[in-house]
C-alpha cells in the first residue's frame, strides 16, 4: 500500500500492510507505538511445524529451493561478526594503541575538565569583554549629549561649510546618475586613503570617522548639515575609546534623523541594487530607541481604498512590521463593517522573522469591499491589546491605523478602554491622495497620546513608518539616568563586512531646553552602538580540551543562540537579526526544554541526560548521554552552558620532557617531529594534520599539503617554549605524531592489506592527527583533517563497537565509478582508555574496505558453503535452502547502516548504490522495515538553509494593484487636476527611485551584495535504529506479489543484516520514505499552530512607557497640499523629457519638529 503524501510538519505515514499466515508477523507498530504486552514476533521455528514450513517459506519459480531458515540465517550473522571483528582486532590496532599510551605514559598528563569551573570562567571572561564595551559606550553617550547641548544651530550653514568623509561618495562616483556627479564634486567631503585590517575584514582609516546618509534623504538639508556638525566632535571620543581598548571594533551613532558616524572609517559597502540603508531601521537601533511594544495594526478595507491607495497600505504596513524586533508582540487587521485579523494568527504574536513573513504574505491578499467601520476596527484592536492570557511584552501599548480618511471620531470607543488613563498610544496614518477632512484622524491620534501621519505615495513610507519610534522614546528619555542602560542585541550580520555580531546599545537623550524654566526636551537624539564579533567571544572558550563532542553554548532571553557550534546560518540578510532558538540548534526533547527554561530564568544547573544528537553530516542519528551545566553571564541578558559527554570528562595533555624543553632549539628537532615531514610519508603513512591554530604566525590554507607545509617551515624556526604559540596544541601534535608512528611500526607495517581486501588503514587522534597506510591511499582520502569535524571520527566516540560509514552518495548524482579499487568503505572505532579510575577516548582507529573485495567476501560468509572452495550442491531430487551467493537471482542480501544506507549488496548492480538511502534502492523492502520498528524516523528543520530563489510566476506586465490611465483620461483637463493623476505621477517619480515598486514581488533594494541564495528552511528526516533487536521474519503481503524477509542487527556494529525474496513484479511497489532533505515551501512547521505553544521567553526587566510629565502635544499635523496644474505639467514634461528631479523627500518636513 502507497504511502500517503507527506507535507511539511506532517505525521509519519501509516504503517504498510504486512501480513503474513502466521501469527506475530503481521503488521507492527511504528516506531514510538506500543506492542502488545506479547512481545515482539517469535522466530518463525516456534510458530510453524516443518510440514507447513516448507510450502510457505519456497521460493516461486524454484522448486528445489527454499528460503532460508532463521536459524541459517543467524549463522551467516554470526559469521559476518566474526569477520569483521576479526580484521578490526588485526588491522585496528586497538589493544595495540592502548599499550602504546601506556608505554608512553611520561610523555602525557591527564587533565580533568570541571564543569562548573569552566563554565563561571568562561562566564567571567565573557562579562570583562564586554564590559570593557559598556564602558566606551557610556563615555561615547555622555559625550554625544554633551556636544549637542553645547551646539548652536544654524540656519544658514551651506554643504561648503561642514567637512566629512562621505562612505558612499566612491560609489556615488562611479555612478553617472549620482547626485554628487550631477553637481559636481563637494569640496567638503574628504577624500580618504585605507589600509586593510584583518580585525575588520576590511580596509579602514583611523583618522577619521565616515558618515552615511539614506539615499531617500536630501544630504544638503539644514537639519542634516547641522547633524553633521556638532557629530564631528565624537571623532575625538572614538579615537580615545581605540587607545583604551584596542580590542574594539565598529562604534557607531544612529542619529533620530537617519545620518549613522561610524569609526574607524571606510568606504560603505554599496549593494547592486540601489542603496536603501537607513540606520534607524537596523535592530540594533530599534532595540535601543524604545521599549517593548505591543502593537495592533488596523487597515481601512472599505471600498473607497482601491489601486494605488490599497498598494500603498500593504507597503506601509509591511514597511511598519520591519520597524519591530524580537521583543514586540503584533498582530494585523483588516475592518470595513467588521474587523478580521489578515492572517491566521487570532491574538498577538512575536514578531520575529517567521511570523512576519506570515503577515507580509496575508497582507498582500486584502481586498476593498464595504464601508468604513473604525468602530469595529478600533474595538478589535483594544480587545487584542486587553488579552492577558497570552504571552506578549507587557510595555509600550499601541494602535497603529492605516486608512484614506472618515468622518467618525470613535470617541465613545476610546472612552470605552482607554480613557482616562490613556495606557493605549494610538497612531493614524492618512493614505494616498486625498480631499478628506483629516481632522479626525489627527483628533483620534492627540486625544490618546499618539501622533498622526501622511503618506501621500511611496516615499513617504518608510519614513512615517518609522517616525513612531519618537513618541515611544518620550518616556525614557524623561527617564534620564534610570534609562541610561545598556543593552545587547540578537546575533545579526554586520553591514559592513564583519560577519556575525552582537551590538551593545545606548540610548543618547536631547537634553536641551527651550529656555529658562521651559519643560525638558523629550526627543532622543539617536542611538549609540558598539560592536562585538562572535569570534572573539569564541575565542574566550575551551576549544580541543573539551573533546570532538563537547562544546561552550549561550542563549539571550529569547532563547535564541548567541554562540553554537550548529549556529552556521548559510546565507543573511543584513536587515534581519539571526535567530536561531536553542531548541532548533539541538534536537529537541523534555530535558532540553528544562534546561532553556532555566538559562533564561538566569540560574545555574548541571544535568545529565539522554538525548538524541544530529550527526556532523546531517545523514545519521544517535542516542547519546551528554552532562548540561549552565551559568548566567552577569550584567547581561546571556546565559552560558558547557555540554559535555562522560568520556570527556578527562583528556590528555602532553608533557614533553624536560630535557627536550630546555634545548633551545627549533622545533622540528623535537623526537618525533621527523614523522611529520613528508619523507617519512612513504613508509610511516601519509600524515594529515588538522588545520588548527598552532601558532600567531602559521598561515592557513585549505589544503592540508600546502598547510603542512606552512606548519614545516615555521617549526623550523620555533622553540617548543615559544610565546607566540599554542603550546598545548603543539605539543599534544607532536606527542601524538610519535604515538601514530609506534602503531604503524607495532601493527601496520608488517602486515598484507590485501590479504583482507583492505585499502587503507588509519588512526586519528583528539591532537590533530590523522595517519593514513599506506601512503598512496591518501589520494583516495576524503575525510575532513580536522577529526573534531570528520562524521566518522565523532560517532566512534559516541558508538560501541564498529561503525561502518559508506561513501555519501546523493540520489541526484551519478552512481559511483568501481574503477581502479578506490571505492571504500571505512570501518571505525574508538580506542577507550583506562588509566587508573579515569576513562578517556583520545583516538580512533579503523580501516578502508574494498568495497568490490567485500561485496565478493559478503556473498562467501552468507552461504551455505562448508568450505572457501565448496559451493553447496543440490539436484532436482534433494532440497536445499537459498543463500546469498548461489540463489543471487532470487535472493537479495544486503547490509543497511543505522541511517539505512546501503552498505553491502549480493546484487552486482547494486555495488554502484553503495551509500545510497535504501528506500531509493528497493523503496517496499525499507518501507517493512521501518513498519516494523527496525527503523524509527527523525524530522527536524533547518532554519539556517539557503535556497536558490523561486523563478517568477508566469504574470501580466502591468503592475498589480496600479491605476493604468486611459487615452480618454490623458485628453481630459480634469483628470490632469485629479487626486488620481497626482498620485500616478508620484509613482512614476518614485519608481525610479524604488525600483521594486514596478516589480510584481517586493525585492530587497538594500542590503550586503546580491546572493544568488535566499534564506530557507528545508525539512530534515533522519532515520535510526528502533527497539527492535531480535532476530525477526515477516512477510511483505501482496498477493502474488508477497516477499518474504528476514532482518537482525549485527552484534558490536552498526550494521542491520537483511535477507529478502527478490520483487516478482512491480505492481505492489510501496509508496517510497524520503529521507533527502526537502524545502518547506511554508517556512517549515505550520506557523499558526506553533504560535499556539509558544516557546518560553523573557522580555528586558525595565520598562519605559509612561511618564507623568510628558508633553503630548505635538501629535502631528496635515501637510498635504492640493496639487497645482502648472506644477503637475511641468513636472510631467520634466519626466517625459528623461529628466527627473531629484525628489526632496518628507523626511525634512517631518524631522523639523525634532531638532
Amino acid at each position: 500500500m502507497a504511502v500517503p503524501a507527506r507535507t511539511c510538519g506532517a505525521s509519519r505515514p501509516g504503517p504498510a500492510q504486512t501480513a503474513c499466515p502466521w501469527p506475530g508477523c503481521g503488521p507492527q507498530p511504528g516506531p514510538g507505538a506500543r506492542r502488545p504486552a506479547s512481545g515482539p514476533p517469535r522466530p518463525l521455528s516456534l510458530l510453524l511445524s516443518p510440514l507447513l514450513l516448507l510450502p510457505l517459506l519456497a521460493a516461486p519459480g524454484a522448486s528445489a529451493y527454499s528460503f532460508p531458515q532463521q536459524h541459517t540465517m543467524q549463522h551467516w550473522a554470526r559469521r559476518l561478526e566474526q569477520e569483521v571483528d576479526g580484521v578490526m582486532r588485526i588491522f585496528g590496532g586497538v589493544q595495540q594503541l592502548r599499550e602504546i599510551y601506556k608505554d608512553n605514559r611520561n610523555l602525557f598528563e591527564v587533565q580533568e575538565n570541571e564543569p562548573q569551573k569552566l563554565v563561571e570562567k568562561v562566564a567571567g571572561d565573557i562579562e570583562s569583554l564586554l564590559d570593557r564595551k559598556v564602558q566606551a559606550l557610556k563615555r561615547l553617550a555622555d559625550a554625544a549629549e554633551n556636544f549637542q547641548k553645547a551646539h548652536r544651530w544654524q540656519d544658514n550653514i551651506k554643504e561648503e561649510d561642514i567637512v566629512y568623509y562621505d562612505a558612499k561618495a566612491d560609489a556615488e562616483l562611479d555612478d553617472p546618475e549620482s547626485e554628487d556627479v550631477e553637481r559636481g564634486s563637494k569640496a567638503s567631503t574628504l577624500r580618504l586613503d585605507f589600509i586593510e585590517d584583518p580585525n575588520f575584514k576590511n580596509k579602514v582609516n583611523y583618522s577619521y570617522t565616515a558618515v552615511q546618509i539614506p539615499t531617500d534623504i536630501y544630504k544638503g538639508s539644514t537639519i542634516i548639515l547641522n547633524e553633521l556638525n556638532w557629530t564631528e566632535a565624537l571623532e575625538n571620543v572614538f579615537m580615545e575609546n581605540r587607545r583604551q581598548d584596542p580590542t574594539l571594533l565598529w562604534q557607531v551613532f544612529g542619529s533620530a534623523t537617519g545620518v549613522t558616524r561610524y569609526y574607524p572609517a571606510t568606504p560603505w559597502r554599496a549593494p547592486k541594487k540601489i542603496d536603501l540603508y537607513d540606520v534607524r531601521r537596523r535592530p540594533w537601533y530599534i532595540q535601543g530607541a524604545s521599549s517593548p511594544k505591543d502593537m495592533v495594526i488596523i487597515v481601512d478595507v472599505s471600498g473607497s481604498v482601491s489601486g494605488l491607495t490599497l498598494k500603498l497600505m500593504k507597503t506601509s504596513v509591511c514597511e511598519m512590521l520591519d520597524t519591530l524586533s524580537d521583543d514586540d508582540y503584533v498582530n494585523v487587521a483588516s475592518f470595513n463593517e467588521k474587523a478580521q485579523p489578515v492572517s491566521c494568527f487570532t491574538h498577538l504574536v512575536q514578531a520575529n522573522v517567521r511570523n512576519k513573513k506570515v503577515f507580509k504574505e496575508a497582507v498582500q491578499g486584502m481586498v476593498a469591499k464595504g464601508t468604513t467601520g473604525y468602530k469595529a476596527g478600533f474595538e478589535y484592536a483594544f480587545d487584542q491589546l486587553q488579552n492577558s492570557n497570552i504571552t506578549r511584552a507587557n510595555c509600550n501599548k499601541m494602535i497603529m491605523m492605516f486608512t484614506d480618511g472618515g468622518e467618525d471620531r470613535v470617541q465613545d470607543v476610546f472612552e470605552k478602554y482607554n480613557w482616562p488613563n490613556r495606557t493605549v498610544r494610538v497612531f493614524t496614518f492618512s493614505v494616498g491622495q486625498h480631499n478628506y477632512d483629516v481632522t479626525p484622524l489627527q483628533w483620534m491620534a492627540c486625544a490618546n497620546k499618539g501622533y498622526y501621519f501622511e503618506i501621500p505615495s511611496i516615499g513617504a513610507i518608510r519614513i512615517n513608518t518609522q517616525e513612531y519610534l519618537d513618541v515611544l522614546g518620550r518616556p525614557m528619555v524623561l527617564a534620564g539616568k534610570e534609562a541610561k542602560q545598556v543593552q545587547w542585541t540578537n546575533v545579526y550580520e554586520d553591514a559592513l563586512g564583519l560577519g556575525l555580531v552582537v551590538t551593545g546599545t545606548l540610548p543618547v537623550f536631547n537634553l536641551t531646553q527651550d529656555g529658562p524654566g521651559e519643560k525638558k526636551n523629550q526627543l532622543i537624539l539617536g542611538v549609540m552602538g558598539i560592536d562585538v564579533a562572535l569570534n572573539d567571544i569564541k575565542r574566550l572558550t575551551p576549544n580541543y580540551t573539551l573533546g570532538a563532542n563537547g562544546y561552550v553554548f549561550a542563549i539571550d532571553l529569547n532563547g535564541y543562540v548567541l554562540l553554537h557550534p550548529n549556529l552556521k546560518p548559510q546565507t543573511t540578510n543584513f536587515r534581519e537579526p539571526v535567530t536561531l532558538d536553542f531548541l532548533d540548534a539541538e534536537l529537541e526533547d523534555e530535558n532540553k526544554e528544562e534546561i532553556r527554561r532555566s538559562m533564561i530564568d538566569g540560574n545555574k544547573g548541571h544535568k545529565q541526560i539522554r538525548t538524541l544528537v544530529k550527526s556532523l553530516d546531517e545523514r545519521y542519528i544517535d542516542e547519546v548521554t551528554r552532562n548540561y551545566t549552565w551559568v548566567p553571564i552577569r550584567s547581561t541578558n546571556y546565559s552560558l552552558g558547557l555540554v559535555l559527554p562522560p568520556y570527556s570528562t578527562f583528556y590528555l595533555q602532553a608533557n614533553l620532557s624536560d630535557q627536550i624543553l630546555q634545548v633551545k632549539l627549533p622545533i622540528s628537532k623535537l623526537k618525533d617531529f621527523e614523522f611529520l615531514l613528508p619523507s617519512s610519508f612513504e613508509s610511516e603513512g601519509h600524515v594529515f594534520i588538522a588545520p588548527r591554530e598552532y601558532c600567531k604566525d602559521l598561515n592557513a590554507s585549505d589544503n592540508n599539503t600546502e598547510f603542512l607545509k606552512n606548519f614545516i617551515e615555521l617549526m623550523e624556526k620555533v622553540t617548543p617554549d615559544s610565546k607566540q604559540c599554542n603550546n598545548f596544541l603543539l605539543h599534544n601534535l607532536i606527542l601524538d605524531t610519535g604515538i601514530t608512528q609506534q602503531l604503524v611500526e607495532r601493527v601496520w607495517r608488517d602486515q598484507d592489506l590485501n590479504t583482507y581486501s583492505l585499502l587503507a588503514v588509519f588512526a586519528a587522534t583528539d591532537g590533530g592527527i590523522t595517519r593514513v597506510f599506506p601512503n598512496k591511499a591518501a589520494e583516495d582520502w576524503t575525510e575532513n583533517p580536522e577529526p573534531f569535524n570528520a562524521s566518522f571520527y565523532r560517532r566512534s566516540l559516541d558508538n560501541h563497537g564498529y561503525v561502518f560509514k559508506p561513501p555519501h552518495q546523493d540520489a541526484l548524482l551519478r552512481p559511483l565509478e568501481l574503477e581502479n579499487d578506490t571505492v571504500g568503505i571505512l570501518v571505525s572505532t574508538a580506542v577507550e582508555l583506562s588509566l587508573g579510575r579515569r576513562t578517556l577516548r583520545p583516538a580512533v582507529v579503523g580501516v578502508k574496505l574494498d568495497l568490490e573485495a567485500w561485496a565478493e567476501k559478503f556473498k562467501v560468509l552468507a552461504s551455505n558453503r562448508t568450505h572457501q572452495d565448496q559451493p553447496q550442491q543440490c539436484g532436482p531430487n534433494s532440497h536445499c535452502e537459498m543463500d546469498c551467493e548461489v540463489n543471487n537471482e532470487d535472493l537479495l542480501c544486503v547490509l543497511i547502516d543505522d541511517g539505512g544506507f546501503l552498505v553491502l549488496s549480493n546484487q552486482n548492480h547494486q555495488w554502484d548504490q553503495v551509500g545510497r538511502f535504501f528506500s531509493e534502492v528497493d523503496a517496499n523492502l525499507m518501507l517493512a522495515l521501518y513498519n516494523n520498528s527496525f527503523y524509527t524516523r527523525k524530522e527536524s528543520y533547518d532554519y539556517q538553509a539557503a535556497c536558490a530563489p523561486q523563478p517568477p510566476g508566469n504574470l501580466g506586465a502591468a503592475p498589480r494593484g496600479v491605476f493604468v490611465p486611459t487615452v480618454a483620461d490623458f485628453l481630459n483637463l480634469a483628470w490632469w487636476t485629479s487626486a488620481a493623476a497626482w498620485s500616478l505621477f508620484q509613482q512614476l517619480l518614485y519608481g525610479l527611485i524604488y525600483h521594486s515598486w514596478f516589480q510584481a514581488d517586493p525585492a530587497e533594494a538594500e542590503g550586503s551584495p546580491e546572493t544568488r541564495e535566499s534564506s530557507c528552511v528545508m525539512k530534515q528526516t533522519q532515520y535510526y535504529f528502533g527497539s527492535v533487536n531480535a532476530s525477526y521474519n515477516a512477510i511483505i503481503d501482496c498477493g502474488n506479489c508477497s516477499r518474504l524477509f528476514h532482518a537482525q542487527r549485527l552484534t558490536n556494529t552498526n550494521l542491520l543484516f537483511v535477507v529478502a525474496e527478490k520483487p516478482l513484479c512491480s505492481q505492489c511497489e510501496a509508496g517510497r520514505l524520503l529521507q533527502k532533505e526537502t524545502h518547506c515551501p511554508a517556512d517549515g512547521p505550520e506557523q499558526c499552530e506553533l504560535v499556539q505553544r509558544p516557546r518560553y521567553r523573557r522580555g528586558p526587566h525595565i520598562c519605559f512607557d509612561y511618564n507623568a510629565t510628558e508633553d503630548t502635544s505635538d501629535c502631528g499635523r496635515g501637510a498635504s497640499f492640493p496639487p497645482s496644474l502648472g506644477v503637475l505639467v511641468s513636472l510631467q514634461l520634466l519626466l517625459l523629457l528623461g529628466l527627473p528631479p531629484r525628489p526632496q523627500p518628507q523626511v525634512l518636513v517631518q524631522a523639523s519638529r525634532r531638532l
